[in-house]
């Protein structure tokens, strides 16, 4: 009679780093399971019908539950154009505080720019109203130790979305000149509005 053989599977994940011209590798393993993950939701907001200026979260939980943030937002404008810039404030602070410097491309030429002075936090993208019917932006931004006593460091990418030549996509790193927990963020677009069904959801990273 032949013998029911039962199997445990693990899986397995390898950290690499290299030391004086070796590579060292290291398993971290969890029993049958995927390693839980560290993105907690805190808030989406869907653009209802109208649309709007100002996207705002409020009362971001400072307490020592995050280390991180992530927006990610898929956004269109009702201006009649390419594409519209979408900016951010934190902690109601409109003062010239903020600074960034982006690299990004059209289509057909690739530029980059700077700030080292600015009332937001800019060079995010959303569609304008005259890209492609029902196309949004993608666009995301990572703040890494948000809640921590430095300046806030951010980097931010995005594209826009469009079944013509004219698209544009761009990379930015900004700072924020301020040490100050980021509890509450504003989100405004240079022209125009936020149109119906953008989306924007902010994310924390737990704390390990």
């Amino acid at each position: 009679m032949a013998k029911h053989r039962r199997y445990h599977f693990t899986w397995f994940f390898f950290c690499r780093w290299e030391y004086h011209g070796r590579f060292y590798f290291r398993a971290v393993w969890n029993c049958g399971r995927i390693m839980a993950t560290t993105f907690t939701l805190i808030q989406t907001y869907t653009i209802g019908s109208g649309g709007t200026s100002t996207v705002t979260f409020s009362s971001i939980p400072t307490t020592g539950i995050y280390t991180d943030l992530v927006l990610k937002c898929s956004a269109r404008s009702t201006n009649a154009s390419t594409y519209n810039t979408l900016g951010v404030i934190f902690n109601s602070d409109s003062t010239s505080s903020y600074s960034y410097r982006m690299a990004y491309g059209d289509g057909s030429t690739a530029t980059s720019a700077s700030q080292p002075s600015n009332t937001k936090l800019e060079w995010f993208y959303a569609n304008g109203n005259s890209t492609t019917a029902n196309t949004f932006a993608n666009c995301e931004m990572y703040i890494p130790n948000a809640f921590g006593s430095t300046y806030k460091s951010v980097s931010i990418d995005s594209v826009v979305e469009n079944n013509a030549t004219a698209v544009i996509t761009d990379i930015c790193t900004g700072l924020w000149s301020n040490t100050a927990a980021i509890n509450r963020m504003d989100i405004t677009i240079n022209a125009g509005l936020i149109a119906e069904y953008s989306t924007f959801s902010l994310y924390g990273i737990l704390k390990a």
